[in-house]
């Protein structure tokens, strides 16, 4: 019973990662209809930027704490900045053309970034400092759950809430929906659906900053290619959970969590990621609109 506490748990944790980077996919798929593949880029970005940061203000005697925080921000700045240019200039060109334009450039976008960070990364792995401080409190119970674990659930569970606050009860929020909803009767009716795309991508591009930080403080290490895994990953949860739902994203992303501890604890760590996409295959054919997503009939 002690093995199965300890696997849940860790699950809770992996899907709470999982769950930052696909808030952003869910989001952006809710009002744009594109599957922006080069979102799990944005999360590596996020990671290498709090790294160079943090580094720099390391060797300046900022306090821990103070590192910790100058990092994220940092890393929500420069990310969301890449964001919102790539969202600028790859995406809004091809807004009106056949979505295969828009995925194809999204994937181009992402070996872009790939790339661009290989050419200045010298070894295969980076260490990454770890960031984040150390509870005292969970000293009894560390081989459950370690502070790491316990900041990434709380982080994921204040960012859900805020996002839902946000999206139904503020200006941008609604103008959110109504792009969502109609982007033709949300123009005519005065809400500029290029400012409110923009700022989705910004938002999620933020999100996807603090899981990098998070993430790569947890597992101590980072390199250019820790975004593809992840954000496929993330894709599948958000798929799971119904795509263009922030609670269904949270909900897939744990069950992805939760489904690839178990099959590693109990059956095997060699087949992870194919836990991943045969739950996948699994949802697409019983539920093919995911657990809280919603079949849309199209009119023909």
């Amino acid at each position: 019973m002690d093995y199965f506490i300890k696997l849940l748990l860790s699950g809770t944790a992996k899907g709470s990662i999982y769950a930052l980077i696909a808030l952003g996919y869910t989001m952006v798929y809710g009002i744009v209809q594109l599957i922006n593949f080069a979102h799990g880029e944005i999360y590596m970005i996020g990671g290498f930027t709090a790294l160079i940061f943090g580094g720099f203000l390391y060797t300046l005697g900022v306090p821990i704490y103070g590192v910790l925080i100058l990092s994220v921000l940092a890393a929500v700045i420069f990310s969301s900045a890449f964001g919102y240019t790539v969202e600028r200039l790859a995406y809004r060109p091809l807004r009106n053309k056949p979505r295969l334009s828009a995925l194809i450039s999204a994937i181009g976008i992402s070996m872009i970034l790939q790339n661009f960070v290989m050419l200045v990364q010298t070894e295969k792995f980076l260490s990454f400092p770890s960031y984040l401080p150390e509870f005292a409190f969970l000293v009894p119970v560390r081989e459950y759950i370690n502070s790491t674990q316990l900041i990434i659930l709380m982080v994921t569970a204040v960012i859900m809430v805020l996002l839902i606050f946000l999206i139904k009860f503020t200006r941008i929020g609604k103008a959110m929906r109504a792009t969502a909803q109609d982007k033709d009767m949300a123009q005519l009716l005065g809400v500029n659906i290029n400012s409110v795309i923009s700022v989705t991508f910004i938002i999620g591009s933020a999100l996807a900053a603090v899981g990098g930080v998070l993430v790569c403080s947890y597992m101590g290490q980072i390199n250019y290619y820790i975004g593809f895994i992840a954000g496929i990953k993330a894709f599948v949860a958000a798929v799971l959970g119904g795509i263009g739902s922030i609670p269904g994203a949270v909900l897939g992303s744990f069950i992805l969590g939760w489904t690839e501890s178990l099959g590693t604890g109990y059956i095997s760590s060699d087949y992870e990621n194919a836990f991943a996409f045969v739950i996948l295959i699994l949802f697409l054919i019983f539920k093919p609109a995911g657990i809280l997503g919603k079949n849309q009939k199209q009119k023909v």
